[in-house]
């Protein structure tokens, strides 16, 4: 039953993945959660942190994060209740050159990544800042940093969170709300298959464990900083990415995302 008395989180994209490890790190604090998905995998998603959940609450909607009204079904689902923690982790990845794609797939992306995810944090923002207090997690990406050259939709969403998040934190200064913008790299994740980027040298590299990158993501968030990149080499990797030109990023990324060039 839900408890008042334990802080609340409201976790999106917690199906699988870093979405879903970030909820299991927020029971392990004592908080109560609400994860969301647009699949109906986070019904078991949400029976499993049930079993780990050390006496929170895990409540769970199937609700499309890509529309608005998917997007006000979850603030509903919230019944009133004061949320201390927002984990806005809800992503989708494209892969293949953009003119080979299928807008209706673009456009997806843009609303999952950016406009729902957006909305979602005005809402919730609103009522924290009215609150004076609360703690906002943003999952953006080393991909914001680099011309993503066969994830040019994708790269772009991410570029737009991880700037986001930054100049909503610096907005919100003071006001006893915090912003912090967890940027991973490749991370051992449902991602890839779904990007359709499994025969790209990408797909096949090695990646973090999803555990890892949410435990990172949600230490930051609790301790109020501004960023964290998750493994030396994508803090290396975005070091890079302030001194070399951006085109050469852009060749560089070709030969990672390519497709068929796992191979080679």
């Amino acid at each position: 039953m839900p408890n008042d008395h334990r802080p609340f989180a409201v976790v999106t994209g917690a199906s699988s993945g870093i979405g879903y490890e970030l909820a299991r790190c927020c029971l392990e604090h004592g908080f109560d959660v609400l994860i969301a998905a647009d699949e109906p995998q986070i019904h078991p998603a949400a029976a499993k942190l049930t079993e780990l959940s050390r006496g929170g609450s895990v409540a769970r909607i199937q609700t499309d994060l890509a529309t608005l009204s998917g997007v006000d079904r979850l603030y509903d689902a919230t019944a009133g209740r004061p949320v201390d923690a927002l984990l806005a982790n809800a992503g989708r990845g494209l892969g293949r050159a953009f003119l080979d794609q299928r807008f209706e797939d673009i456009r997806r992306v843009i609303d999952t990544n950016v406009t729902g995810t957006l909305y979602l944090v005005h809402k919730i923002g609103c009522d924290m800042r009215a609150r004076d207090e609360g703690r906002i997690l943003i999952t953006g990406s080393i991909a914001g940093l680099l011309p993503g050259t066969y994830q040019a939709v994708y790269n772009g969403t991410k570029a737009l969170l991880d700037s986001f998040a930054y100049a909503l934190r610096a907005e919100l200064e003071g006001s006893g709300v915090t912003v912090t913008c967890l940027m991973p790299g490749a991370t051992e994740t449902e991602f890839f298959a779904r990007a359709d980027l499994m025969d790209t040298k990408l797909g096949q590299s090695r990646k973090q464990p999803a555990e890892e990158v949410a435990r990172l993501g949600f230490d930051a968030m609790m301790r109020g900083e501004g960023s964290v990149i998750a493994g030396w080499t994508n803090k290396l990797t975005a070091a890079i990415s302030h001194l070399v030109p951006s085109q050469v990023l852009a060749k560089q990324h070709r030969r990672l995302a390519q497709p068929g060039l796992s191979k080679h």
